[in-house]
């Protein structure tokens, strides 16, 4: 099968899953490596990219997904009806920006930094899938270790950890979290209840 073959079928797969798409996946249904994939992935994300199309190919964690380009998110909006937002609660945002910058992380860490149990506001993260279990720590008792998902990568944005903002500016956030704003529909898929936490 051409290269150019492939990249058709990964336009339709791409459309068609809609979630971010591992390469490792998609390379088994051409017989391919995955090394192989990725590079045909990034090269069809610059062929969207040197033709401006208004779609993107957005690269998080080792997958891919299609996107549409946010310079038309304006463009988007007129069409549809204004998307309301939710912001995260102050106690979900600084657990999230704890675990997102400690990862892997212990419930008690998380706990000393910020002055409180957040065994509630924890577990909603999890049931919303923006954190996760990463094995146990070493220490007495063996401690679960939490560190974030992929879905958190995909709803902040983010290809990889490495994307996160410096430090100092998840500090104006925690300050401001008007800042930090999740689309309701995005907001509701993770079940629109995280600003009720304590």
């Amino acid at each position: 099968m051409t290269r150019e073959r492939i990249k058709s079928a990964l336009e339709s797969l791409l459309f068609v899953w809609g979630d971010p798409l591992e390469a490792k996946t998609a390379a088994e249904l051409f017989n391919i490596s995955a090394q192989e994939m990725t590079e045909i992935m990034r090269e069809l994300a610059s062929d969207y990219e040197m033709r401006r199309s208004g779609l993107v190919i957005r690269e998080i964690d080792k997958a891919f997904q299609l996107a549409t380009d946010p310079e038309n998110d304006d463009f988007i909006t007129r069409l549809c009806t204004p998307v309301r937002e939710k912001r995260l609660s102050q106690a979900a945002l600084e657990t999230l920006a704890i675990v997102a910058y400690r990862q892997p992380v212990t419930r008690t860490e998380i706990d000393q930094i910020r002055g409180i149990k957040s065994e509630r506001v924890l577990d909603g993260l999890i049931k919303r899938e923006l954190v996760e279990e990463k094995g146990r720590s070493s220490a007495i008792g063996r401690p679960m270790l939490y560190g974030t998902t992929r879905n958190f990568l995909a709803l902040f944005g983010f290809e990889s950890l490495k994307d996160l903002p410096p430090i100092e500016d998840v500090d104006s956030l925690l300050q401001d979290p008007d800042q930090l704003t999740i689309p309701m529909d995005a907001f509701e898929a993770l079940g629109g209840e995280l600003e009720k936490e304590d």
